[in-house]
């Protein structure tokens, strides 16, 4: 399966350095190249890539509220965004994550690194530098004055379930959360469907913020 990216950057060198790696490894395809957000959400409803690599600070519109448009677009349900920025500062994470993003990436990371988190999006799974993690959830989604879901919510899912998305805010993936609850992997797939169904989630990264603002998980519970 061929990996189809939109590339979002103000930068051209960093956009045409993305696209030499890319191009050079098996499995991924560039489809389209934007210099800001606006280009970037037209990019993505006219190729409908897998995955948009969007840069946060860009002229015009940025790479957050880029994110927030393809997210709430019904017909980009399956297009993921994996937000890149050399900004190791925790509000961006929050805000893109809340937004729609499913990981978070700094351009330093290691190219091996980026090949790996284009996967790990593309294939649906939520992905976060580990850098920043912990400091996301102990600065940002524990305060009080950051939770946007009603508590109430959390009680539309079942005991197992919440169980479940205890697990998924910890970070494990549906083989691990299987292996941990004695069930197979076909029913922890099933049972975060459901949740991310109940919770209006676009994905697992969605889930984390929202079962830490929810207060279903408590700081430092997790990482």
């Amino acid at each position: 399966m061929t990996i189809r990216v939109v590339l979002a950057d103000d930068q051209v060198l960093v956009r045409a350095g993305f696209r030499v790696l890319l191009d050079t490894e098996d499995g991924f395809e560039v489809c389209g190249e934007a210099s800001d957000g606006e280009e970037a959400v037209a990019l993505a409803r006219e190729h409908k890539p897998d995955v948009v690599v969007m840069d946060v600070r860009m002229p015009g519109v940025d790479g957050l509220e880029a994110t927030r448009r393809i997210a709430e677009d019904p017909e980009l349900a399956d297009v993921k965004v994996l937000v890149l920025t050399t900004f190791d500062v925790d509000s961006y994470v929050y805000d893109a994550l809340r937004g729609g993003a499913s990981g978070f990436l700094l351009k330093d990371t290691d190219p091996v690194e980026l090949l790996r988190a284009l996967r790990v999006v593309a294939a649906g799974e939520a992905l976060l530098a580990p850098t920043v993690t912990r400091r996301l959830i102990s600065e940002f989604v524990g305060r009080p004055e950051n939770r946007r879901i009603d508590p109430a919510a959390i009680q539309q899912i079942t005991d197992r379930e919440r169980e479940v998305l205890a697990l998924v805010a910890g970070g494990l993936t549906n083989d691990e959360i299987a292996g941990e609850l004695f069930i197979s992997t076909a029913t922890a797939r099933t049972h975060v469907s459901r949740i991310m169904t109940k919770l209006a989630a676009r994905d697992r990264a969605q889930l984390v913020v929202l079962a830490y603002e929810s207060g279903l998980v408590k700081p430092g519970a997790a990482s």
